[in-house]
Parts: C-alpha cells; sequence; structure tokens
C-alpha cells in the first residue's frame, strides 16, 4: 500500500450500514426482485433469473433500508465478499446473508469503493480473522465496518474508477453481443429444424422469409409422417450417434489435490462448469461438453451443456463430443439444448446420462445439404462469440491486474491511460 494513500474504515466512508432481515422470504411468481447471493458475482448484479416477493413482504424487508441508485450489496457468506452496486431504476429488497452499503458520496466514490472491496487488499481482509490467524466462513457486520479502504481524493476516486469502469463497460458490451448472437443462432435453429418454417412458406407457394432462392431450393416442399410426428418430406430422425464424434476415452480426472500439484493456464473442466486450471491439456479444438453423472440436466429436463474451445483438459464427469457427418458441434449443441433428456437419465441418488443411453436420443436428420447449409449460417456467429469471449477474458486480466495497483495508489493514471492508450493501437 503507498504511503501516500490514506486509509480509513467502512463505517466512516457509509452513510448507513444495514444488515438484511433474517428471515426468509416469501417467494412469488412475479412482484418485487429480491437480491440472492447467486445473483451477485464479478462486481456485477446479474438479474437474468430474478426471484421475487409480493409488495407486502417487500415493505417488511425495507424496513432497515429500501436500496436505491448506488448503494452497494455485499455477501455475508455462502458465497462471503461478493459485492454489486445497485442500478437506476431497480426496485428491489435484500434477500438473505446480505449487507446494505451506502456510500457518502462527500467521502468515497460509489463505483471505487466497488472496486476497492473487489482488490485482494480489502479481500484478504473480509476473509482472514486476524484474532485467530484463520480464514473465516462468515462476514460479521464489526469485521465490515472496520474493513480498512484506501481512500485517496475523491477526484481521484473518480478517475480511478472512471478507468475501470471504462474495461468493465467493454467487457460487458462483449458479453452482451455474445448472448445476441447466440439468441440468432437459437433463432436460427428453431426457424429451420423445429418449426420448420422454409417448408412451410414452400408448401404454401411463399418464398422462405430471409433465405436466398439457392438456400431455399435446398428444403422440401412437403411433410410426411415419422414415428416422433410430422417431419418435412426426405427427413428423418435418427440416433444421436450418427451424427456425433466421441472422445471420452481420451478424459483423465484429477484429483483435488493433484489440480494443486499441477497448476497451470490450461483450463479443467468437470460435468458442468471449468473447475480449475492445470498445467497440460488433453484435448484440442472445439467440443461440446455434455454432463455424464451428477449435474446432467437442469429443472426442466434439458442437458447441461458446455461450448468449449482451444487447449483444454476434461474429467470423466461429461461426455466430449464433436458433430460429425455433415452435422457442426454447433449444430449437434443447438439440438441439444431444445431436447428433454431426462427419459435417459438414470441414477435415483445421482443422476447419470451413460453412453450406451445418450445414444437413444433422437436427432432429426435433415439432407447432407441443409446440415452443410446450416453449418455455414452459424459458424460466423460462433467465431464471433469465441472471439468476443477471448477479448472479454483479456480485458478481464488487465482490469484485475490493474486494480489492486489503482486502488493502492501503486499506479498513476497517466501510466494506465498511456497503457490503454498503446493496447487500443495494438488491436
Amino acid at each position: 500500500m503507498s504511503a501516500e494513500v490514506l486509509e480509513h474504515s467502512l463505517a466512516s466512508l457509509c452513510l448507513l450500514v444495514a444488515d438484511c432481515p433474517h428471515a426468509t422470504p416469501e417467494w412469488t411468481a412475479s412482484g418485487v426482485v429480491v437480491l440472492r447471493n447467486q445473483n451477485i458475482k464479478g462486481g456485477r448484479l446479474d438479474l437474468s433469473a430474478p426471484s421475487f416477493t409480493d409488495e407486502a413482504h417487500y415493505l417488511g424487508r425495507i424496513r432497515r433500508a429500501a436500496p436505491q441508485e448506488g448503494d452497494l450489496v455485499i455477501t455475508r457468506e455462502a458465497p462471503m465478499g461478493e459485492v454489486c452496486q445497485i442500478p437506476a431504476g431497480l426496485k428491489c429488497c435484500l434477500g438473505q446473508r446480505q449487507v446494505l452499503l451506502r456510500p457518502d458520496p462527500e467521502k468515497v466514490d460509489s463505483r471505487f469503493l466497488l472496486y476497492a472491496l473487489q482488490s485482494p487488499y480489502l479481500q484478504h481482509q473480509i476473509g482472514w480473522n486476524e484474532g485467530t490467524g484463520s480464514t473465516v466462513s462468515n462476514l460479521r457486520i464489526p469485521v465490515l465496518e472496520a474493513l480498512k479502504v484506501p481512500t485517496p481524493s475523491v477526484a481521484t476516486q473518480r478517475e480511478v474508477a472512471s478507468v475501470l469502469g471504462a474495461l468493465d463497460d467493454r467487457i460487458t458490451l462483449l458479453r452482451e453481443t455474445n448472448t445476441t448472437l447466440e439468441a440468432i443462432a437459437q433463432a436460427l435453429f428453431k426457424s429451420w429444424f423445429i418449426d420448420f418454417d422454409p417448408v412451410r412458406a414452400k408448401a404454401e407457394g411463399r418464398q422462405p422469409e430471409g433465405m436466398d432462392a439457392t438456400t431455399a431450393a435446398l428444403f422440401p416442399d412437403s411433410f410426411e409422417e415419422s414415428e416422433l410426428g410430422l417431419v418435412p418430406k426426405g427427413w428423418r430422425y435418427g440416433s444421436l450417434k450418427e451424427v456425433t464424434a466421441i472422445f471420452d476415452s481420451q478424459r483423465v480426472p484429477l484429483s483435488g489435490q493433484e489440480r494443486d500439484k499441477r497448476k497451470g493456464i490450461y483450463p479443467y473442466y468437470g460435468a458442468a462448469a471449468l473447475m480449475d486450471w492445470v498445467d497440460g491439456y488433453l484435448f484440442d479444438g472445439v467440443y461440446l461438453l455434455l454432463g455424464e453423472d451428477g449435474s446432467v440436466a437442469d429443472a426442466a429436463g434439458y442437458p447441461v451443456t458446455q461450448y468449449v474451445w482451444g487447449k483444454i483438459w476434461v474429467n470423466n464427469h461429461a461426455h466430449v463430443l464433436q458433430g460429425k457427418s455433415g452435422v457442426t458441434t454447433e449444430h449437434l449443441m443447438l439440438a441439444l439444448q431444445q431436447t428433454i433428456i431426462t427419459p435417459y437419465i438414470t441414477g435415483a441418488v445421482q443422476a447419470k446420462l451413460s453412453q450406451s443411453n445418450m445414444w437413444r436420443i433422437p436427432f432429426l436428420r435433415s439432407s447432407q445439404e441443409v446440415s452443410e447449409a446450416f453449418g455455414e449460417a452459424v459458424t460466423p456467429l460462433f467465431i464471433s462469440i469465441r472471439r468476443n469471449y477471448e477479448q472479454a477474458q483479456t480485458l478481464t486480466q488487465l482490469r484485475d491486474t490493474l486494480l489492486p495497483r489503482l486502488i493502492a495508489g501503486q499506479l498513476r493514471l497517466p501510466e494506465v491511460q498511456a497503457l490503454l492508450n498503446d493496447r487500443d493501437t495494438a488491436q
């Protein structure tokens, strides 16, 4: 910590430090948003899967304070120390194991404090009990209020927050762009292979909307019966095995202890998520990971999938797949994401999708030409998705490198601006 930067307790920088109600919220299907810990991660508030309560219970939960624009919310446990900022226009209340912070604008910039609380310096204070010399799993209010926060002048705070915020804004834009690209790919798949829009248009004597004549000519103009209902003429349901290359024999599980000894730069994937980083890789390419046991399907019965690429390591809890026979890996993924796999899952205690049962999952086979045309249509979307993701990861690493040095006053803002300008010029 730079000797030039003063420190103040978090309590002295806030107009309000309010613990959440300890009672479980009354959950409703709609109404007022209730913040949950899973909504708060990496300094961001993610309300893509919101939870709600009714107006009466909302009023009961804001007796201590109603969250307002610029307030911060920090989690006390499960997980501990995650923080986010309340955006403009959001009416919400705290859930459980959370604390509301209202920064004093005369002493601290809200967004600066958001970044400060994410810095290694503050995160160490949050997770370390100075009295016992051990890590803790619960953030107590007295400990929270006593956190030592580096506080340069408010003007400097705003400049630091502006630099880090600009990086965050670019990261958010890339993620939002990818969400849009994924939605376009999903909509195109639904149009071609679920709603059969091009076939229906031709059956009615119309030109398929948004499609050139050459591509439209690849589709039939009528339907026929199949064991699973009407399908375009000449199409059929086959086994997933017909269009899938599998690489399960190359998987190698590593225990937590083994991974601790083999820290590195290559992602290590499990059934549902990235688990770790290790010093080697087993696969190099674009793959679809399909949960084999444990996390196999979501609550609605759709499979847990991961779209991964590059040099990676995968344990034995996820099937490692690629498309074949004219079906791209992306086509394979989009089809599986629209398929309920509950009938193929076994295991009362731990869910399992065995390889033999996976091959029983039906896959709609169009003509080779239609499959290849779909691949040509969606491949550029996924190339952009991969590029945007990698750029977002680079920006995230840059932000995480700059954050502790800026907060601690170890890096001057002109130096940072020069670094960012050089980076933009090089791109």
